[in-house]
Order: structure tokens, then sequence, then C-alpha cells
């Protein structure tokens, strides 16, 4: 059996506390004579996103189960709950796990890039041999997220995952949206490589951006290796073979209140299947089912506003597919009783709404994927820094 845990303390907590992550790690416990893949697995990083916590443990139950009978082939790291911060915040009876409340910073933003750091200890390293060069460069990653200098608790917090994760083949962050289909977010350079996960899992849509804006942790991870590779070449030079050797997706688990049993036992199920197929759990590799959505630029989501606040009456369904124009919610103003609509602005299917039922003016109420871009790369397209 292979399965180890590990505790990592956080620094810089209040006086009287301690907060820490549990690690589970599965494979080598010595250093292996070949290379074998790295996974990397989280869940609730935003801590009130609740599914991804039951997903893990289901995951980890069959990561245990396959460890007993001796099928773990690759390196898995599996982080059951990416925040103890977020968790412990509650204000009157309400989980608050999105934004440090000393702060008021989103968890999931300003990962530090690596890239520069890098860059300094591999420039004059690389050769002709790409997996050369890809060992050096996570060498490189690792020495460099292990150096990063914190100040806070969630600075602690973003250096320790990012030290857990910098080095692996494959990252997977666990989220949820509000009231939403199965979607996930990964690298314009990961697809179509990351289609079998995107199938495993049921997909309904995804997203594809090189840079989304914000930093958040799983372009922290994938996007070294192709900011590094346009350091190599800025100057017209021909860089060494280096290919963007992590894939990093951001793993929607559909809404806040799709928490059971049911859907947890079939994502961690898909799960599985896509570890076997990369070849880190032994097994036999089934082909991925066909696709249940297709890929979209990140700049082409059409995210949809309140035009005033008041009571939100949906007129469009999840999965729907709307047109320009289509109105997509009505918001009732509480004083007037006027029915205002809000339209979308692209035509695409509605693969996101907000649970609370009653908006701000200006609020986000759902959002449209879109094919055509509605705004420019890396011009904040995620939501609520």
């Amino acid at each position: 059996m292979t399965h180890t845990t590990e505790d990592i303390a956080l620094d810089h907590g209040f006086p009287g506390t301690r907060r820490s992550l549990t690690i589970h790690r599965f494979g080598p416990t010595s250093p292996a004579s070949a290379p074998v893949p790295k996974a990397y697995i989280q869940a609730a990083l935003h801590a009130d996103e609740i599914p991804g916590l039951l997903v893990a443990q289901h995951l980890l139950a069959r990561l245990a189960q396959a460890d007993t009978q001796g099928l773990i082939r690759g390196d898995i790291v599996l982080v059951p709950y990416a925040n103890p911060i977020g968790l412990s915040q509650a204000v009157l009876g309400t989980a608050i796990g999105r934004f440090a409340l000393s702060s008021g910073v989103n968890f999931n933003r300003d990962f530090p890039d690596l890239t520069a750091q890098v860059a300094d200890q591999v420039m004059s390293h690389l050769g002709a041999d790409a997996t050369t060069n890809v060992a050096l460069v996570r060498r490189a990653a690792v020495a460099a997220a292990a150096a990063l200098e914190t100040a806070t608790e969630a600075d602690s917090l973003r250096k320790a995952l990012l030290g857990l994760a910098i080095d692996a083949d494959y990252v997977l962050d666990l989220h949820c949206d509000s009231e939403a289909l199965l979607h996930a977010y990964t690298g314009t350079e990961s697809w179509p490589e990351a289609q079998d996960l995107m199938a495993d899992l049921g997909c309904r849509a995804v997203f594809l951006a090189l840079e989304s804006g914000g930093s958040p942790f799983d372009e922290a991870c994938s996007g070294l290796w192709w900011r590094l590779r346009n350091r190599l070449t800025a100057d017209g030079k021909q860089a060494p073979p280096l290919p963007a050797a992590c894939l990093a997706a951001t793993i929607e688990l559909r809404g806040r209140q799709d928490v059971d049993d049911g859907l947890a036992a079939t994502d961690a199920d898909a799960l599985m299947r896509f570890l076997v197929r990369r070849g880190l759990v032994a097994g036999d590799a089934l082909p991925p089912p066909l696709p249940a959505g297709t890929a979209t630029p990140l700049a082409g989501v059409d995210r949809v506003r309140a035009p005033v606040a008041g009571v939100i009456l949906y007129r469009a369904a999840l999965g729907d597919t709307v047109s320009i124009g289509q109105t997509v919610a009505e918001v009732v103003d509480p004083v007037t009783g006027i029915r205002h609509p809000a339209r979308a602005r692209t035509p695409g299917i509605v693969w996101a709404r907000a649970e609370q039922r009653y908006a701000a003016a200006g609020a986000i109420i759902a959002s449209v994927a879109g094919e055509k871009p509605l705004a420019d790369e890396g011009s904040g397209l995620l939501t609520a820094r």
C-alpha cells in the first residue's frame, strides 16, 4: 500500500489558532527509476462550494481501494479540503468561503506567477530533449514555490497549494457555481487534450482562455508553461522544445445545492476513468463517451445582468439555447411592479443562473456560452474578484 497522509500547517494565523491542510498521497514512496505521471486534485478552494467536498470523499475511497489492490501507477495527490481558512468563516450562520473576511480578497485569485523565477533558473540549461527540459522546469518551479515569501495566512495557503501542484501533469480544481450545469475552465493550449476529461465528466460547457485575468489557481499551474515559452521566444529566438506539460482545469460541479451521494459517486467514477486512461491507475482504459457539450472562448461568455434591483423570474432554463435579444429573465421592481427584461447579448446555451432570486441592479443573474468574444482576453473574464 502506498497511501500516506500529511498535515501542512499554515503560517500567520491569529494567536491561539492553528489551521492546516490534510494531504493524501498515493504512489511511489521512494524515487521511481523512471518518471511517473502526477495528478493533483483539490476541493473547495472556495470553501462554501460544497459539492467538491463530497466528491473528494468518494474519490478518496476509490483511490484507497485501488491502492489496496496494488493498482496505483502514478503519483496522485488529493487535498479533500483546500481552504481551512474559508471553512472557518461564517457570518450570522451563513458560510463565507469565497472571500477572506480579513481582506475581501477572493481565495482563487492572485496566485503567484513563477515564470520569471523559473526562467532565470533554466534558460541557460534547456537543451534539445523535451523530456529533460520538462523535468528541469518542474524542479525549478518547485524550488521557486518553496522560496515564496508570505505575509498573511491566505498567502501561506496559496504557497502551500501551489507547491503541491506546480510539478503535476494534471491539476484538477473542484468548484461549483450558484445554480449551473456541470462545466469547466481550462487553457486554450490544453484543448483538445482535455477533451476526454470533459467528456468523462459530462461537461455541458467548456471555457477556454490563456489569460482569464486575476491569476486563479489553475492558470498559475498551467500558464507557467506557455508564459515561459513566450519568454524564451521574446527576442525572436527559436525556443528549445518545451511542451505545455500541465493540463489544469477548474471543474464546476453544477450548483451549490447539487450535493448528494449519487452525483458525487458519478463524478468520482468519471475522475477515476480519467486517471486510468492517463496511466495513473491500472485498469481497462475505456474510450471516453461522446462530448456532452462544446468548448467556447471564455471571452465569449455573456454575463446577463439585472437592469434594476428586484425579484428574478427566469424565462430560460438551464440548458436552454437562447438567441441574441431573447429575454433570459425578467426582474420585477418591488416598488412599481414593472417587469424589466434581461436579454442575451449572444446566442448560446444558458449554463448558469443565480440561486438567489432577488438581485441588485447590475448583478449577474445568468450566463450564456457564446462562440464569439465579447471581451478581450485577460480583461477580467472571471466573476467577482
